[in-house]
């Protein structure tokens, strides 16, 4: 049976964070926790080792297959800080738009810094994933 390794867990946020090699980046993840807090509306909680997720819901596929996810988050990675919203959601790629620079796969965008992005359109994506997750899935 397949395990996720994505778990919400009671590792703490800020340690996380401290641990960034980069101190911009690191910037940019406290600017990215603040935004995203008070947006979502939920508390920082870690998921696996690296990913920083508000909310959660549980998810059901037509496989079987089913669990938890963040219903946002964001990981402030070496490379990139992953910015994570729902999958699926229509809405997205008109946000995106006018979001700034910024590349995208299926579940996340991908920034290099904060400064790069336009915020109002971050929190407008943050309320639609939330708001368009929340209509489909159980929440907690």
């Amino acid at each position: 049976m397949y395990e996720l390794k994505t778990k919400e867990n009671d590792s703490s946020v800020i340690e996380f964070i401290e641990t960034v090699d980069s101190p911009k980046k690191r910037e940019d993840a406290y600017r990215l926790l603040d935004i995203f807090t008070e947006t979502a509306g939920y508390p920082a909680k870690m998921w696996g080792p690296s990913i920083i997720g508000f909310g959660s819901y549980h998810y059901k596929y037509d496989s079987g297959h089913e669990g938890d996810a963040p219903l946002v988050g964001f990981s402030p990675r070496k490379a990139k800080i992953s910015l994570y919203f729902a999958t699926g959601d229509t809405e997205r790629e008109a946000l995106l738009k006018d979001f700034g620079k910024h590349t995208s796969g299926k579940a996340c965008v991908y920034i290099n810094k904060v400064a790069d992005i336009d915020v109002e359109v971050l929190k407008a994506l943050i309320n639609q994933s939330v708001t368009f997750l929340k209509e489909r899935y159980p929440t907690t």
